[in-house]
């Protein structure tokens, strides 16, 4: 039977798939410092971390078994890639598994700073309303400046277009026909 460490938090359906559906051996050993991962290792085909564990070269040459890292996030910058491939261990990451929950955060922030409210909140906490002070302006019309135009510039400005807001993107590598096809003005950086 395969056996899985996942040594950072990972949603409990995940580790359900794992177990129910896929039949493998999953524990779950959190905030294990180097000199004790590099101890459990020794037992694992697969690793799956989020951005807390640092997979050295040291843990993965400690490791017998191992075959797979799985990154569940965007970015392998927690994994000494280098080392993995020496030993023949295949590493993946999730790249488009935050995308939508980051491009809403996004745009949450914006909703929060166009209608103050922290300050709002803070207001209503301390006993003081005056809700004029703390109107704030409508999205619609506005400009929203993206730079960088990858898979969460594209949802942030589905979002903003959504409010009626004018996008601007700059992005080296976006051509004016994959822009105006989802409804964004391509501009320069210096132009922002």
């Amino acid at each position: 039977m395969v056996k899985i460490l996942v040594s950072d938090a990972l949603s409990d359906e995940g580790i359900k798939i794992l177990r129910d559906v896929l039949d493998f051996q999953v524990d779950v050993k959190i905030d294990l410092k180097p000199d004790a991962l590099k101890e459990v290792i020794k037992e694992y085909d697969a690793l799956i971390v989020r951005s807390a564990t640092k997979v050295t070269k040291d843990v993965i040459n400690a490791a017998r078994k191992l075959r797979v890292i799985g990154r569940a996030g965007v970015g392998l910058d927690n994994v000494d890639l280098e080392a993995a491939t020496q030993k023949g261990i295949i590493v993946m990451n999730t790249p488009a598994g935050n995308t939508i929950s980051t491009a809403e955060h996004t745009v949450s922030m914006i909703l929060a700073l166009s209608r103050n409210i922290p300050q709002a909140n803070a207001s209503v906490k301390s006993g003081e309303w005056k809700r004029s002070k703390f109107m704030g302006v409508e999205l619609y019309g506005k400009v929203l400046g993206i730079v960088g135009f990858g898979r969460i510039g594209r949802e942030v400005a589905k979002r903003a277009l959504s409010f009626g807001m004018k996008v601007l993107a700059y992005d080296p590598f976006l051509s004016r026909e994959v822009a105006e096809a989802q409804g964004v003005e391509v501009v320069e950086l210096k132009d922002f």
